[in-house]
């Protein structure tokens, strides 16, 4: 995944449009499940998306992951950097087992 799309910044039409509503859609997803199993919680929706079903095992199993997450220090990046380090933080409290 490319990452999240605002599309007030990116004036996406069209299929651009419709690609990026995509993306951050599974994006959600990803981030539920993270959320979930950060939580402990005994019920993970990794069914809500195909990327977290194909991801299962990767996400939640007894694979190594990693995330990578792209930051800006740019004044207008300020929102969506700090939702990505958010991110992040929950998602390294995700134990494998």
């Amino acid at each position: 995944l490319a990452g999240s799309e605002r599309q007030k910044h990116t004036n996406s039409q069209g299929d651009r449009l419709k690609e990026a509503n995509n993306i951050n859609r599974s994006l959600s997803a990803l981030g539920n499940v993270i959320m979930a199993l950060a939580n402990n919680n005994p019920h993970v929706p990794y069914r809500d998306s195909k990327l977290t079903f194909i991801l299962k095992d990767s996400i939640g199993g007894n694979s190594k992951t990693w995330i990578i997450a792209n930051i800006s220090p740019a004044d207008i990046c300020v929102d969506e950097t700090l939702s990505t380090l958010k991110f992040v933080r929950f998602a390294k409290l995700v134990k494998n087992v």
